[in-house]
């Protein structure tokens, strides 16, 4: 069984910063695709940044520029640098993994971000 587990999380007033760690049970080589998510009360989840194994980046707009993604292959840990911070990134954020070959798709529990002043 893979297990996604997400640390990090936290309290901070706007403007500041955060990095997210999501570390795998597995070798991330696995996974063609790894993704941050986030879930505001009464939103839907949103893809907010995503790395596949071949190293593309893709951002949600609302996060470019602010946000960065990063992945650690020898420590199966992929990373979320958030600068910047507004109140509306306040959310759960949660790390995804997925496989193509045969389809596989992985959740971790969630992390709370509330940034708040």
């Amino acid at each position: 069984q893979v297990h996604l587990v997400e640390s990090g999380g936290d309290l901070v007033q706007p403007g500041g910063s955060l990095r997210l760690s999501c570390a795998a049970s597995t070798s991330i080589f696995s996974f063609n695709f790894m993704g941050w998510y986030r879930q505001a009360p009464g939103k839907q989840r949103e893809l907010v940044a995503a790395i596949t194994s071949g190293g593309n980046t893709n951002y949600a707009d609302s996060v470019k520029g602010r946000f960065t993604i990063s992945r650690d292959n020898a420590k199966n840990t992929v990373y979320l640098q958030m600068n910047s911070l507004k109140p509306e990134d306040t959310a759960v954020y949660y790390c995804n993994g997925k496989s193509y070959g045969p389809f596989r798709d992985y959740w971790g529990q969630g992390t709370q971000v509330t940034v708040s002043s």
